[in-house]
């Protein structure tokens, strides 16, 4: 078998890791793209598109996932998820006011009765789980 010089692995399994890499670098640069037009849209949540990024920044590229946490405006939300699973309350109360004007919006909107009750079970499953998150460490 052929020997690739860096670790020892065949060639082609070290082509099939650098794709897979680079498959989780592209969803976490896609990610990172979603949640920076979350932070100026207010109907598009940055917080879990920031959590996705981070996910997938940590298994393809180091440099990346360190920025995300040094980020200014990023790295806060981060830290405080990883720290102690926590959301900060501005950011949590924007989530429950877009819920529930979503709500209300899908509830005037969507016709069929089931569709409005199965979405309506989501989002208070969306509610309880925000509600019942910590505000993060005293400042």
């Amino acid at each position: 078998m052929k020997q690739d010089g860096n670790n020892g692995s065949t060639g082609p399994e070290t082509l099939r890791r650098r794709l897979v890499r680079r498959g989780w670098l592209m969803l976490a640069l896609f990610f990172i793209g979603l949640g920076s037009v979350g932070a100026v849209l207010p109907l598009l949540p940055t917080t879990p598109f920031l959590l996705l990024a981070a996910m997938c920044a940590s298994r393809s590229s180091p440099a990346l996932h360190a920025w995300l946490y040094s980020h200014p405006r990023f790295g806060p939300l981060l830290r405080d998820w990883r720290d102690h699973r926590a959301i900060r309350p501005r950011a949590k109360i924007t989530a429950l006011v877009l819920v529930a004007l979503s709500w209300g919006w899908m509830w005037i909107s969507v016709e069929p009765l089931y569709a409005r009750l199965s979405a309506s079970a989501v989002m208070a499953g969306v509610v309880i789980f925000l509600a019942t998150r910590p505000h993060g460490p005293s400042r």
